[in-house]
């Protein structure tokens, strides 16, 4: 996969996870149950004392998350490649302990929190793949000529 295809895949799951965290953030600040398919978990799950840290509900926690890794996709440069894989791993980390609770202290599965999971790994995985290529590997290459959101230093 070349880092164009890596690039354009995580701005795209970035999105997914902006979205929805957000809808998760809007649905606790209305006071609104989440529209859920499994059992009333979504809402057992947003209304535990663990839908919060430190005060702060755990969406905005994840939308900020999502916010800056999108952010960091639009910089250029290997310092952001790092940061973007570094807060893919903290939000990776984030969810193995959220599902943890969900699990083993709430008993109750969110499918939102399970979606969020499911693409902070996958951004961790992308992520974590595109910091470590090498600059000069050829797999870093871009298809076509550089655009205004693909990495730097890499024409075709």
């Amino acid at each position: 996969m070349s880092d164009r295809a890596l690039h354009r895949a995580l701005l795209l799951l970035a999105l997914v996870g902006i979205g929805i965290a957000a809808y998760l953030t809007y649905v606790h600040y209305r006071g609104l149950s989440p529209i859920c398919a499994i059992d009333g978990g979504c809402e057992k799950v947003q209304s535990s004392r663990y839908a919060k840290v430190e005060g702060v509900p755990v969406p905005l926690i994840g939308l900020i998350g999502y916010v800056a890794i999108f952010a960091s996709l639009l910089v250029r440069g290997e310092a952001a490649r790092l940061a973007t894989a570094g807060m893919a791993l903290g939000g990776f980390a984030f969810s193995v302990y959220l599902t943890g609770l969900e699990l083993f202290e709430i008993r109750a599965i969110c499918q939102w929190c399970v979606g969020s999971a499911v693409v902070m790994t996958t951004i961790a995985v992308l992520a974590t793949i595109r910091a470590l290529r090498a600059p000069g590997d050829p797999l870093r290459a871009l298809d076509g000529p550089r655009g205004m959101l693909e990495p730097e230093g890499e024409a075709a």
